[in-house]
């Protein structure tokens, strides 16, 4: 009997000709996470994880929860035969330090050829079961405790005890996109989420010194070592904003301030995703949460791009993205009072139904273009992992 952790998909089983691409992806997410302390395969239906040490099992599982892809991950026991007695025999073993009132026993055969059924080996389980233990019954509706018995065509697995998974596809396997990360709540949420999808990012985050601090860059770069929770890595491309902000101050019409300054963000978000095999642009924006994103604005916004723009959290309330970036621990460090460059020259009143016909007239009172290559060229970009502790120290 080999002790092992088992890793059940969820919608990942849903694939069919293609799964083999995606396990794979899991698979090497989940050595890059744990290291090679650990013997890992995989077949259609699960994920067997091996630990070379008794002692490792929580530190892989915690590992575990904040992969994507994982739908359930259960501690169980490899048996080297599927023969009925050798189950019974294992069971009896690991069942007799448990504490439970109520129980149930499923089984499932991959195995067809099994000379009983899988109602019959629960049955017969749970009879050996009710046998070996005092003061136990039956439960098949609400057990407290549940005994998994899976049947293969040479061996068998036992587990019990069920830790959930945050589900999702893993992440790298359905390409590349560059996210619009500011130092507030609903882009971080928005780059977690786009990670369950299966999604690898790239962040990008506008810098405007000396109008935005060394603090507010080192928020960013913690929120983004936050996500790598999730995604292992992420680069970080920071764009020195502050020639195209002033010049977009002193040259056009205040109302338009937001509008403009958004439009000069895409474009750059434009050329960096295409430099860097990003297939979308992503962000955090909310519609009608501000002026910048009544849908008019986006209409107007988004024009300057021609790549596909996603928005997570477009559809959900302040609360809901709020409750989100507790769960993913990202809240505190949006909270943290430090201005970007969405909070600085806010004029008073914004307009919120900008026309492209306008955006355009007025952009010609800017160098467009030398501009975007300026910042395009002098853009700084930095490597994050879980191991880059160094930016708690200035927050």
């Amino acid at each position: 009997m080999k002790k092992l952790i088992i890793i059940k998909y969820g919608e990942l089983s849903t694939k069919k000709d293609n799964i083999n691409y995606f396990l794979s992806c899991l698979k090497d997410n989940i050595r890059n996470s744990i290291g090679d302390n650990c013997y890992i395969k995989f077949d259609r239906g699960r994920m067997y994880i091996f630990p070379n040490n008794e002692n490792e099992y929580d530190v892989i599982i915690s590992k575990l929860k904040n992969i994507f892809g994982i739908h359930e991950i259960n501690i169980g026991y490899k048996l080297d035969s599927n023969k009925l007695d050798i189950i019974e025999e294992n069971l009896k073993v690991l069942i007799k330090d448990r504490s439970f009132n109520t129980f149930k026993v499923e089984t499932k055969r991959s195995y067809k050829n099994y000379n009983m059924t899988s109602m019959e080996v629960s049955k017969y389980l749970g009879g050996i079961v009710l046998k070996s233990l005092k003061n136990v019954s039956v439960d098949v509706q609400n057990p407290e405790f549940l005994i998994n018995v899976e049947i293969r065509s040479d061996s068998a697995y036992i587990y019990f005890d069920k830790i959930a998974g945050i589900g999702g596809y893993p992440v790298g396997s359905l390409g590349k996109g560059m996210l619009m990360l500011s130092g507030g709540i609903d882009s971080p949420v928005s780059g977690y989420l786009a990670l369950k999808r299966g999604v690898r990012i790239e962040g990008v985050y506008f810098e405007s010194p000396p109008h935005t601090s060394d603090a507010a860059k080192n928020k960013v770069c913690e929120l983004a070592r936050i996500l790598t929770n999730y995604s292992g890595y992420i680069k970080l491309h920071i764009v020195n904003f502050t020639n195209i902000q002033e010049d977009i101050y002193k040259n056009i019409p205040h109302e338009y301030l937001i509008t403009i300054m958004r439009r000069m963000m895409y474009r750059i978000t434009d050329r960096l995703a295409k430099k860097n095999n990003c297939k979308v642009i992503i962000n955090g924006e909310s519609i009608g949460q501000v002026a910048s994103q009544t849908l008019t604005s986006m209409v107007s916004i988004n024009s300057v791009t021609n790549m596909p723009v996603i928005r997570p959290v477009a559809c959900l309330d302040k609360l809901e993205i709020i409750d989100l970036a507790r769960k993913i621990n990202t809240y505190e460090t949006s909270i943290l009072p430090f201005e970007d460059c969405c909070t600085i020259f806010v004029p008073e009143h914004p307009v919120i139904n900008p026309t492209i016909e306008k955006c355009e007239e007025y952009e010609k009172l800017i160098n467009v273009d030398e501009l975007l290559n300026e910042a395009v060229k002098n853009t700084e970009v930095i490597k994050i992992n879980k191991e880059n502790l160094e930016f708690n120290d200035i927050l």
